[in-house]
């Protein structure tokens, strides 16, 4: 199976930024891809650089919509399965959301981003209520997926719940800026992740210069036994593809020892639970 994580800028256009995702989900697919994924906010600029104001609030959509309905009819007709992620309206309600598009078409729900940060360049709690969905794991054609959005891969006990949910493979959509990886402590953490719970991880990252931060890029994503197996540019515009092996799953470490001999009846107490 293979995985592309499109890298892309984003554009004060959002209309020419969906048009340049619906070129990169062809082309994508013309080089054999089973799964596309996009980083966070796909089609529009990172607006928690700034604090939330109406008129920022008031440019999320709803789903189904016309974001997703495009990439319905895309997945369909190419027969690919799309992960996307957009700023999402529901009710009185935003969100920050990946829909998750089987390859038929059929939009099979959107996760929710679990854990909302709040900081300089990125203020996020006034744009986003918590996600209220759990950690829903989707059964796709190219296998089942699950997602972490951004802030929620620093949450072991998130990512774990994706694996004791069925995962095989974690995309995680992100705005990363330059200098905000130090020491490879982000790469560390997916690496681990993988590891630790017998998935791959594939995170795609922002790229560009916007009002305040510079996106980094440098997707990654890695496998089962914790090694980044493909890597994308820093600063670059790009598709990362990456072939996956989901045979890996079940015979990685964590799905042959580490998971068989949890002790989860001693753990509630210490989590909080």
């Amino acid at each position: 199976m293979k995985i592309a994580l499109v890298q892309q800028h984003a554009s004060k256009d959002r209309e020419a930024n969906r048009a340049r995702g619906v070129a990169a989900v062809r082309r994508a697919a013309e080089r054999g891809a089973d799964i596309v994924a996009f980083a966070e906010l796909s089609f529009s600029r990172f607006l928690p650089q700034e604090p939330a104001t109406p008129e920022a609030l008031a440019l999320a959509e709803t789903f189904p919509g016309p974001t997703t309905e495009e990439f319905c009819a895309l997945a369909a007709d190419l027969g690919v399965v799309i992960v996307l992620n957009l700023f999402e309206r529901d009710g009185e309600l935003t969100f920050d959301s990946s829909p998750v598009i089987d390859a038929d078409g059929a939009l099979l729900g959107a996760t929710r981003m679990v854990h909302i940060t709040e900081y300089d360049g990125f203020h996020e709690q006034g744009y986003y209520a918590p996600g209220d969905r759990g950690a829903p794991v989707y059964d796709t054609r190219a296998g089942k997926i699950g997602v972490a959005i951004c802030y929620d891969r620093h949450y072991p006990e998130y990512l774990r719940a994706l694996t004791l949910a069925g995962a095989q493979v974690i995309v995680v959509p992100q705005a990363g800026a330059v200098g905000e990886w130090p020491d490879g402590l982000y790469e560390a953490e997916m690496r681990v992740a993988a590891f630790q719970n017998g998935v791959f991880t594939a995170l795609c990252n922002r790229v560009g210069e916007e009002e305040r931060l510079t996106f980094a890029g440098e997707s990654f994503v890695c496998d089962p036994s914790g090694c980044v197996v493909a890597r994308a540019g820093q600063l670059t515009e790009e598709i990362l593809f990456a072939d996956l092996d989901l045979g890996e799953v079940e015979r990685s470490h964590a799905r042959r020892l580490f998971l068989r001999d949890r002790r989860p009846e001693l753990y509630g107490d210490w989590l909080g639970a």
